[in-house]
């Protein structure tokens, strides 16, 4: 996650005196878009954000939009979508759906979201009614429990002022399985993953799709993280420029994002002022819940 964005998704953590249930709450309320026509939906970012809006949030949007106009019965498989424009937050999002298929299987949906008149970022997204069929899936990495490990205010004693890490209430409450990228800088050490535990913090409505979308909303919180600490750099510590350009995520199983998952990220190229990141989501179980691939742009400066 890019400084901006870093600074956008904290955008939720910033209003006094709230605590990190009201913190989801208001994450689940962002994510709850108004209708205003058919096919046509509006949403808002949290108030005292920075200059853009969170890549995550505008994707987990879409993606509510693109579900409200599919039958509850079929369940999103797969997303793929550009960041095209950075978007404004002081002003309403909205989100024009294009029913594109409605199969006897599966169903088709592209959402474009629009300010000012100019298209920001655009999403298609399939849609497949539960069937039977094969079945292999990887197994989770061996990794200590998430209840195990410090939290992220933790992580961050002795780098707060450096960082602007706040240690107020988070929508997501991440643990670090490795030691966190601006850690690992100092340290010299270069890991070829990074992994971290994830949940939302606090219970959430049994709305599958709803789950679908915080998760969405979290897979962009530090993934291209796996892209810097391969070269001891990192967003705050560092003259790095960075942006999401492209995220592309498939969901392969049925999961609570108010349980605890495991992000287990890493790099395999990057080239060009860009860094390819792949992540894997796991349940607790171990159930490969699951699979994300973004390309940003990272420019060391």
């Amino acid at each position: 996650m890019t400084e901006l964005a870093r600074q956008a998704a904290s955008g939720l953590e910033r209003e006094t005196g709230l605590d990190a249930h009201q913190v989801l709450d208001r994450l689940v309320a962002l994510l709850d878009l108004e209708k205003i026509e058919e096919n046509i939906f509006r949403g808002v970012s949290p108030p005292h954000s920075p200059t853009r809006v969170f890549g995550g949030q505008v994707a987990g949007q879409a993606l509510v939009a693109a579900g409200r106009t599919v039958p509850a019965e079929r369940t999103v498989h797969s997303l793929h979508a550009y960041f095209i424009r950075g978007g404004d937050p002081r002003v309403p999002i909205v989100y024009e759906v294009d029913r594109i298929r409605d199969g006897r299987s599966f169903t088709t949906r592209r959402v474009v979201a629009v300010q000012h008149g100019k298209a920001i970022f655009a999403l298609s997204a399939s849609f497949q009614l539960a069937e039977q069929g094969v079945e292999h899936a990887d197994e989770m990495p061996d990794v200590p429990p998430p209840e195990s490990l410090l939290t992220l205010a933790e992580r961050a004693a002795g780098f707060a002022d450096r960082l602007g890490i706040r240690t107020m209430p988070r929508p997501i409450d991440i643990r670090y399985v490795n030691d966190p990228p601006w850690v690992t800088r100092e340290s010299g050490e270069r890991p070829a993953r990074n992994q971290v535990w994830m949940r939302a913090d606090g219970v959430l409505p049994d709305e599958q799709l709803l789950h679908v979308c915080v998760l969405t909303y979290a897979s962009d919180m530090t993934l291209l993280d796996s892209v810097l600490a391969r070269h001891g750099v990192y967003w705050d510590l560092d003259k790095v420029l960075g942006a999401s350009l492209d995220h592309a995520l498939w969901f392969h199983r049925p999961f609570r994002a108010d349980e605890w998952f495991l992000y287990d990220s890493s790099s395999p190229t990057a080239s060009g002022a860009r860094g390819l990141a792949t992540g894997r989501f796991f349940a607790e179980d171990g159930t490969h819940i699951a699979t994300v691939v973004q390309e940003g742009l990272v420019r060391v400066l």
